[in-house]
Order: C-alpha cells, then sequence, then structure tokens
C-alpha cells in the first residue's frame, strides 16, 4: 500500500503525535509498504529541521511558523502538487488542525481516500490559554474541527471519551484507534540495570520514593497539581520532559528534579527508576506515557478523566484521582506510598504490564491498514 501521511508535528519536535507518526512508519516499513511523510519545516528561528528521510521514506516539509514553540506548516496548494507526483492509495492526517486540514481538502480534490487521527483536545487547549472569551473559541474550534474532519472518509478516535466528544460535536464517520506501545524498550527487567540503580541513587539517595511525570511541561498538562505532594514526607518528585513551564515548576515544587528532554534507553532507564508513575493532565485523548509506564510495570495514578478512563483499572493497575477534588491526587499517592505497600504498587505494575503487552505498533498499525482499506472502500475482518 501506499501512504502519504500528513502531520502537524513531526521531528525534532518530541509528543504523542510525533511518536505515533514515527512508529506507524516503522511498521510500515517492516511490512514492505511505501510511505511519503509531509510535515512543518524549519523556520528562521529553529535551530534544526526535520530529517529529510525517515524509516527509508522521504520527508517533505513545508513553510511552518513558530506558536508556543510549537511550527506550525502553512497550508498551500503545493500539497495538491506533492500528492499528485506521489499518487498514495490513502491519505494518513495526523491530528489536523492547520497543515492537516489542508491535506485533507487536497486529498478530497484528488480523489484519495483519507483517515483522520483525532489525537490532540485543542478546543480544550484553546480555552485554557484564551482567558474570558475561552469558551467562545473552545466553540468556536470545534466548529473548525467538524468541519475540518467531516471531509476525512474516516476519523478515529484514540479513546472512548473522546469518540463521545467527537460524536457530541456532530463529527462524522469514527472509529476506535488505539495506540502502540514497545514493551521491550520499556520493561520491568530495567530495573536491575546499573545504570538505573546508578540513576535511583542520584534521585533518591536517601531512599526517597520517586514520584515520576514524563511529559510536556506546559500549562495543559496541569502540573501545578503535583503542589499537593510537597507536603509528602520522605517523596521525591522527578520530571522528565522539557517546556514554558520548567522554570516555574521549580519554584512551585521545591526539590523538585527536573531530567529534561529525554527518549531511547535514557527514557526507559527514568522510567524504571520510579516507584510510581504520576499524570496529572485532564485534557488527555489518550495518555501514551502511561502506557510506557504501565509496560515498564509501574502502578499509574491519573485523574479520571478523558483517556486515563481507559487506561487504568482502577484499584488494579493504578489509581484514578477525581481532578475536581483538592486533596485527591496527594490521598491516592498516599494510599500506595511507603515500603509497606511496595508489595501492592508492584502487583498493580505486573497487572498494568499484562494490560498492555499485546499493544505493539505492529499489531496497532496492522489495524490501521484495515481501516484504510475501509476508508478505500475494501473492508477487512479487522474493521468489520
Amino acid at each position: 500500500m501506499r501512504v502519504a501521511i500528513v502531520t502537524e508535528s513531526f521531528l525534532p519536535a518530541l509528543n504523542g503525535v510525533t511518536t505515533s507518526v514515527c512508529k506507524v512508519l516503522e511498521s510500515l516499513r517492516d511490512g514492505g509498504h511505501e510511505a511519503l511523510v509531509i510535515a512543518p519545516g524549519t523556520t528562521p528561528w529553529a535551530d534544526t529541521a526535520a530529517p529529510e528521510r525517515y524509516a527509508g521514506f522521504p520527508v517533505h516539509t513545508v513553510s511552518s511558523l513558530p506558536i508556543r514553540q510549537f511550527r506550525v506548516g502553512l497550508p498551500s496548494y503545493e500539497l495538491e502538487t506533492v500528492l499528485h507526483r506521489f499518487r498514495p492509495d490513502v491519505v494518513h492526517v495526523a491530528s489536523p488542525f492547520v497543515l492537516g486540514g489542508r491535506g485533507l481538502t487536497a486529498a478530497r480534490s484528488l480523489g484519495i481516500p483519507s483517515v483522520a487521527i483525532y489525537q490532540t483536545d485543542m478546543p480544550s487547549y484553546i480555552r485554557q490559554h484564551s482567558g474570558p472569551i475561552g469558551d467562545l473559541t473552545a466553540r468556536a474550534a470545534w466548529r473548525w474541527i467538524r468541519r475540518i474532519h467531516s471531509q476525512a472518509d474516516l476519523t478515529l478516535a484514540p479513546s472512548s471519551a473522546a469518540l463521545q466528544d467527537l460524536a457530541s460535536h456532530d463529527v462524522p464517520r469514527v472509529a476506535l484507534w488505539g495506540r502502540g506501545v514497545d514493551s521491550t524498550l520499556f520493561h520491568p527487567d530495567r530495573r536491575a540495570d546499573a545504570e538505573t540503580d546508578a540513576l535511583r541513587r542520584r534521585l533518591a539517595p536517601n531512599g526517597e520514593l520517586i514520584v515520576g511525570y514524563v511529559g510536556r511541561l506546559a500549562p495543559e498538562k496541569e502540573l501545578h497539581r503535583l503542589a499537593e505532594l510537597n507536603s509528602l514526607p520522605h517523596t521525591q518528585i522527578v520530571l522528565v520532559g522539557d517546556g514554558p513551564s520548567a522554570e516555574l515548576l521549580r519554584d512551585q515544587l521545591p526539590g523538585v528534579v527536573l531530567l529534561g528532554r529525554q527518549e531511547g534507553l535514557d527514557l526507559a532507564r527514568s522510567y524504571a527508576a520510579f516507584d510510581l508513575f504520576v499524570h496529572t493532565g485532564t485534557r488527555e485523548t489518550f495518555g501514551q506515557t502511561l502506557q510506557e509506564a504501565a509496560a515498564a510495570g509501574l502502578a499509574v495514578i491519573a485523574p479520571a478523566s478523558g483517556g486515563p478512563l481507559d487506561l487504568i483499572d482502577h484499584g488494579s493497575t493504578g489509581l484514578l484521582f477525581d481532578p475536581d477534588r483538592e486533596g485527591a491526587l496527594r490521598e491516592a499517592v498516599a494510599r500506595l506510598a511507603g515500603p509497606e505497600r511496595e508489595s501492592e504498587r508492584t502487583l498493580m505494575g505486573l497487572a498494568g504490564r499484562a494490560r498492555v503487552e499485546t499493544r505493539s505498533w505492529p499489531a496497532l498499525t496492522e489495524q490501521l491498514l484495515g481501516y484504510y482499506a475501509r476508508a478505500m472502500g475494501r473492508d477487512r475482518a479487522a474493521v468489520a
């Protein structure tokens, strides 16, 4: 199959959209398919550019502008030209909003089937950053999303909560497609690595409980909630990632350790060094880092909202806390803190890993190929 992927985000940016696109590309390569990537390119303010190829496939970049540390690809008729030359069987549009919206328009004008991946709750982010007109701008964002996704032959949402959001805003032709996780890279056995042991001793020299977070350090992740943990004894908060909230978090979380942006083995060892994984954002359509933490054998604590509702079996693989009740996060962490709770944390981690072990990227990409076939009018049993 020939697949053109139009993505709102790509390397060198690291986020959920980029990770999903890269993993799909690797699986398409391993399956003998052909692909092309169309992504935001470098800007005059950027130090690094997108790669010219990824997983052996060409990467075509378009002009972009930086907005809040993101590169936003500028829509143009260039997409029709690129797609016409590549002649894909299907156009895969990752988290369409600006460039992706133009990609769907181009696919429709050329008569190419398209599949849109809904991944970012943009209306909630816009509401959060729009002050007193937040509700108005969020409603406008939903109208734009409905307009964009109505052009797609199929829209895939990552969780039941996201499916409900799309349905409630009259987005047509939706289906559920989750995300894969690398359960070989993220593995409980890494806790025994010498490098992981050295990291644990550096982070918690007095044997403190390490409560870790992985992700972007930005207002929409609601990391201010972690301040509830400041008074917990014998606890060390560790954050992996970067973003505009880094310095503010140093002030809000006395003694916090910021490890910065990580990937590959360094990231896997950081997960392995944690005792508990905590996520704070209530606007997640999925929550990929929750899956990675589970694969690493960690009990996971997250809000009872959005994507985590599908990923955490409360009391079995972790805990869901009420984000509207002050102190609920602290209570959840305190419940699993202390050496006397180590066996409970271990059992939750093992149960969480068992749930995600079958969610490999090759398996999820095979399901995605079935959705491509549906968009092309050739149903496979996988999507019946």
